[in-house]
Order: structure tokens, then C-alpha cells, then sequence
């Protein structure tokens, strides 16, 4: 049925646009009776919890940052069956991002690209949400960013003033320094500019684990590198991996792809340097006790235990939820309990 619901309906609409108009019906799954439905329906099985930063996952397989940018869905997203939330980009000043259209499908590749530039109201609002969640329910990570106004020199400042705010109501922190859509971001992922600020932000975060997310567009030493210095501050994790600046792979049509412009690619086409990464980073982090969380280019199961087996702790997707629909998760949780059957 969704399917048939995305090519004829969802499809015609602006990506962006067809975002929101799903939004008001997700939340909608968190409120009772709905969320008794969905979570009767979506419920994962027992055998999948998963036990990591100091909190019980019911599945390893939850939501990437920028689906919920102001943690207005989690219960929703939760009900669907996703095992962790993490919302965000959440910069410690409010910000609309860059100018529309931002947002851009690429069906044929199963692919988005994004040039959203963190466009949030802002930690404040944020906090809001978030204490109100803290009631019980899903687990959150919460993902922080530098704000565009704050210039790059002045970045640590900024997002120590978000993990004060936020760090207290997250069940994990997640610190982004590998968007290609903030001038000057990724240059924060060097060792040399990386380490003090990750040190500042650890202290703000105070018993909150603290990880890092990287972009696949780094060279294998530097992941390498970063990984180190995750281990050497005592990071509770990484994230691997943000969206990709590289074009290449693709199928969709080439005046599609040059009117689409810059931004940053997910999909089914960050799968296999996702996997890379996650190698490099289990490679160097070889204590399953530092976790790892995989996102990339995920849209199955199987895709999933790939993941679990290469050493990552939990996954995380996002653009095949534009794809499969509402009850994605469900059924990435279902197969995965199949996969993990006797007898298989």
C-alpha cells in the first residue's frame, strides 16, 4: 500500500513539504489509543534488546539526527518501533538553514540529498520537548551542532552551551562536526582542532556518554585518527557515518543529480564506504564496551546483522523511511528476529 501511497501522492509533493505533512500523523502514533495500537503491532522482540551507553535498547535499530530535528516525534517514532531516537541537529541558537529547496530525492539510487544547514528552533525549545519526555518511554540521543552565526574559532563556546542545555535530558550526546551543509564544520573533524573541543564538550556533558559523528568522506588514516581520540577522551562512542559529498555511483539522471546541487547524499549509495568505515573504526576501537553506532545506506534485515556483525552496536536509518514507510522498522525488526531464529 505505501508504495502505491509514495508514487502517486507523497511523490508529487516537494520533499521537504511531503516531510511535514507526514510529521502531524507519526506524532499522532505517540498519543493514546494509537500508541497501544502501533506499539501491539511494531512491539520488537525480547531477544533483540540490546544493552549500551548505560541504557537497555529494545532493538539496535532506531532513527538517525535529522528526522526529528526539534524531538516533536519521539513517542511517535518510538510507537513505530525504532529502538533509540536521536533528534537533532539542535544548535544552541535557533536557526531557519539555508535557503528552500534543500531537500531533494533521488529514487532511482533510493537516495536523498540534503543542504538543510541544521535549520532548528534552537536547544532552548528543545530542552522543552525533552524534560517532558524524560517521563519514561524511548531512548533519546540527542545530536548537537555548531550554530551559523558562531564563527568557526568560536565553535567549542557554542557547543558547550548546547550540551549544558541538553546533556541533563539526553540519554546519550552525540556532537556533529561532519555535516557538509555549515561552512567551515568539517574542518572541527582534524585531530588538532577536534580534541580540545570534544575535551570542552565532555566536561559540559558531565555523566552523559559522549559521542562523536564523522563524515565517510574522510581519509582512512584520519578515521583512523579520530577513533583514537575518541579512545584517548574517553568518548562513550562514534557515529560512522554522516551524509557523503561524493556523487559517484549513481543512476539517476545526470541533469537531476546538477539540479538537486550541493548538499550531502544518504542512502543506498553510502552503503558500502558506511561499511568501510565501520571496519576502520572496530579496527582501532576493538572494546565492544566503546560503541559504535553504524548509519549509512541501511534498508534491510540483513543489512542490519551485517552491521551488528562487523562489530557495531547499534544502527541507525533514515532515508529508506522516505522509501518503505511507517512500518519499516517493524519489519527491519521482525526479519531480524527471523534471522536470529534456531535454525537458521
Amino acid at each position: 500500500m505505501y508504495p502505491l501511497i509514495f508514487t502517486h501522492v507523497l511523490s508529487r509533493f516537494d520533499p521537504e513539504v511531503a516531510h511535514h505533512l507526514a510529521m502531524p500523523v507519526i506524532r499522532a502514533m505517540g498519543i493514546r489509543p494509537l500508541s497501544w495500537v502501533a506499539r501491539a503491532l511494531t512491539r520488537p522482540a525480547p531477544e533483540l534488546r540490546v544493552k549500551a551507553l548505560g541504557h537497555e535498547f529494545p532493538t539496535p535499530f532506531g532513527v538517525a539526527a535529522g528526522f526529528d530535528k526539534n524531538a516533536v516525534a519521539v513517542r511517535g517514532l518510538d510507537a513505530l518501533g525504532f529502538g533509540h531516537v536521536e533528534v537533532g541537529t539542535l544548535t544552541a541558537i535557533p536557526q531557519p538553514g539555508n535557503p528552500r529547496p534543500r531537500l531533494f530525492r533521488l529514487v532511482a539510487d533510493r537516495a536523498l540529498i540534503n543542504r538543510m544547514g541544521f535549520n532548528n528552533a534552537g536547544a532552548e525549545a528543545a530542552a522543552r520537548r525533552l524534560a517532558r519526555l524524560r517521563r519514561g518511554g524511548a531512548v533519546v540521543g540527542v545530536n548537537i551542532g555548531k550554530s551559523r552565526v558562531v564563527a568557526v574559532e568560536d565553535a567549542t563556546a557554542d557547543y558547550v552551551a548546547s550540551a549544558r542545555m541538553l546533556s541533563p535530558l539526553a540519554d546519550y550526546l552525540a556532537v556533529n562536526v561532519s555535516s557538509p551543509n555549515t561552512p567551515g564544520l568539517r574542518g572541527l573533524q582534524a585531530v588538532e582542532t577536534l580534541r580540545p573541543l570534544l575535551a570542552a564538550v565532555k566536561d559540559a556533558a558531565g555523566e552523559t556518554p559522549l559521542l562523536v559523528k564523522i563524515a565517510p568522506d574522510l581519509p582512512d588514516d584520519e578515521v583512523e585518527g579520530v577513533t583514537r581520540l575518541a579512545l584517548e577522551l574517553g568518548l562513550a562512542g562514534l557515529i560512522a557515518t554522516n551524509t557523503t559529498i561524493s556523487r559517484e555511483g549513481l543512476t539517476a539522471d545526470p541533469a537531476t543529480i546538477i539540479a538537486a546541487g550541493e548538499g550531502g547524499l544518504s542512502g543506498a549509495p553510502l552503503k558500502a564506504r558506511s561499511l568501510e568505515v565501520l571496519r576502520i573504526v572496530r579496527s582501532v576501537a576493538t572494546d565492544p564496551g566503546f560503541c559504535v553506532i553504524s548509519v549509512g545506506g541501511v534498508e534491510t534485515a540483513e543489512e542490519v546483522q551485517e552491521r551488528l556483525d562487523l562489530g557495531a552496536t547499534l544502527v541507525q536509518g533514515y532515508s529508506a523511511f522516505i522509501y518503505e514507510g511507517p512500518l519499516w522498522a517493524r519489519r527491519i525488526n521482525r526479519d531480524l528476529a527471523a534471522l536470529r531464529a534456531p535454525g537458521r
